[in-house]
Formats: C-alpha cells, sequence, structure tokens
C-alpha cells in the first residue's frame, strides 16, 4: 500500500458517495493498520471518521471483510471485549470494510462511513472495481 494507490481509492469512494448523495468518511490502512488515506466528506458526523478507520483495520487485521469478521465474532463477548481492548478499540465490527489484495498479496483494507451498511459497503466495492479495471488493486 503506498499513497499514491491509497488516494486514488479515497477518490473513487468519494466519487461513489457522491453519486448516492450520501456524504461518508472514507479510510485506507495498510497491513500494520496505519492510515494511508482518509477524506471526511463535508456534513460527515465526525465520529463516523473513527467508524471508518475502525472498519478498514479490521479489514486489514483479519484479511476478511469487517462483516465477516463480526459474524465470526457474534455471541463471543468476553473475546469481542479482549480485541478491542487489545486494540485500543481500532477493531470496528459492521458493513463496509473491505481487504485489500494487489499482486494476490494483501496489502491492506479500506472502508466507509455514513450510510447504511449496504451504501457504505457499495462504496468501497465501487473503488475497488475502479482500481481492479486498471489492475491495481483487488478484494478477496
Amino acid at each position: 500500500m503506498n499513497l499514491d494507490l491509497g488516494s486514488a481509492l479515497v477518490d473513487a469512494a468519494r466519487s461513489e458517495a457522491t453519486s448516492l448523495g450520501v456524504p461518508m468518511a472514507i479510510a485506507v490502512v495498510d497491513t500494520g493498520g496505519a492510515l494511508v488515506a482518509f477524506a471526511r466528506m463535508d456534513e460527515t458526523p465526525f465520529p463516523l471518521a473513527d467508524v471508518a478507520i475502525g472498519k478498514a483495520y479490521t479489514a486489514a487485521a483479519f484479511a476478511h471483510p469487517s462483516a465477516e469478521v463480526a459474524e465470526v465474532f457474534a455471541g463471543r463477548v468476553q473475546f469481542t471485549t479482549s480485541i478491542s481492548v487489545a486494540t485500543r478499540g481500532r477493531v470496528m465490527l459492521g458493513k463496509g470494510g473491505l481487504p485489500i489484495s494487489a499482486e494476490g498479496t494483501h496489502i491492506g483494507g479500506i472502508a466507509a462511513s455514513g450510510g447504511t451498511g449496504e451504501q457504505d459497503l457499495a462504496v468501497v466495492e465501487a473503488a475497488l472495481a475502479s482500481l481492479l479495471s486498471a489492475g491495481a488493486a483487488s478484494s478477496h
């Protein structure tokens, strides 16, 4: 993951969010969970910035969509609480975070927050699809 790719993903996600008419926070992180690129569109409530970063972190950390991680953790209250404490609250469970791969290698995660879970997911899927056509990234 690098700044150029992260920025391109954020720009593509922002474009899709704009076309949906839903202001969102959009985050891209590397495999260590470090924030690479971020945007909070006008009128997006500020707490959603941390939600987007958390979902991107979760997708990157587990190399699976954040919604799938939520399903695996469902009903595991003690484990979910422990992982939240261990990551200082960075693990965020819910729809809208996807892992990113390039040339078969896991390189990070992307997430959006601001709409419904389905809208958040649609925005990041569109961002990845726009770069897939360019051969730059993919989700698994």
